[in-house]
């Protein structure tokens, strides 16, 4: 079972691959998680994802992350995309009906990344396959904001989240996106210690696209995709998630495949997390 992990460990709720909850990692705590997205382009060659994260609980209102990414396409090549570094703040620390969070973050990635952490603009599949020969030396660097809106109500977690990009390295408009995801455990939390009990099972859904750009805000010309997802906790130990994520229209994939394995190392770096504020 989990018995090589160190013992305290577990990590904290994380429902979704694309849309954020009001959740932060808890003060002093890491967490570290691998994502994988893989997809198969109509008229392009199949493609594979994989984002490291490092999470970590600054205090209690402030989580900082960092992230590398890279993506290997058949018939193509291998290649490193860039790094992202992604900051969440919570005003309010007692819950709500409705929790916000505000989120900032400044990526630095070629246009070859396949990682799909969020779609804004006009992002679409003619994105998804073009080689990397011709896209990795287009470097992007760009503004991330969000707004968190999230809601815990009988079991249930609901979240909103609000998207808005900037090129810095362009003239070109503000581009948005959204996410919107529900998701429900399965069982009621208890003390009981097992491993296939109902409690250790999430099941939800997510739905996420772009709103195109400050000149033209709106449906017309994005991308649009909707999935269940499935996840499960060993106790003390990971976090396995997977979601097939379905095109809605002709200017998305057919299906998206993501996987997610996550574990949290408590109290790191020896940090104490009574005193903080």
């Amino acid at each position: 079972m989990a018995w090589w992990l160190p013992p305290g460990a577990a990590a904290q709720e994380n429902a979704y691959f694309v849309t954020y909850t009001q959740a932060l990692e808890e003060s002093g705590n890491l967490e570290v998680e691998f994502r994988g997205t893989t997809a198969a382009p109509k008229n392009g060659n199949l493609f594979t994802s994989g984002t490291l994260e490092l999470e970590y609980g600054v205090t209690r209102w402030w989580t900082t992350e960092f992230y590398l990414s890279g993506q290997t396409t058949l018939n193509d090549s291998t290649i490193f995309n860039g790094y992202r570094w992604e900051n969440r703040f919570r005003p309010f620390l007692k819950d709500h009906f409705v929790n916000p969070v505000f989120y900032v973050e400044y990526e630095n990635l070629n246009r070859a990344d396949r990682s799909l952490l969020e779609v804004t603009g006009h992002d679409s599949i003619t994105d998804l396959i073009a080689p990397n020969g011709i896209q990795r030396p287009q470097l992007e660097r760009s503004l991330e904001t969000k707004l968190i809106l999230g809601t815990n109500f009988h079991g249930w977690n609901i979240s909103e989240n609000f998207i808005a990009e900037k090129d810095l390295n362009e003239p070109d408009p503000w581009e948005f996106g959204y996410a919107i995801g529900a998701s429900h455990r399965l069982g009621p939390p208890s003390n009981r210690s097992c491993l296939w009990c109902r409690k250790n099972f999430r099941v939800g859904a997510e739905a996420f696209g772009g709103l195109s750009t400050l000149d033209d805000f709106g449906w017309k010309g994005t991308s649009q995709y909707l999935g269940p997802i499935v996840s499960f906790r060993i106790p003390r130990g990971p976090l396995f998630m997977f979601s097939p994520d379905f095109g809605l229209n002709a200017n998305s994939v057919g299906v998206v495949y993501r996987i997610k394995v996550s574990y949290e190392f408590e109290n790191f770096l020896g940090r104490s997390r009574k005193g903080d504020r």
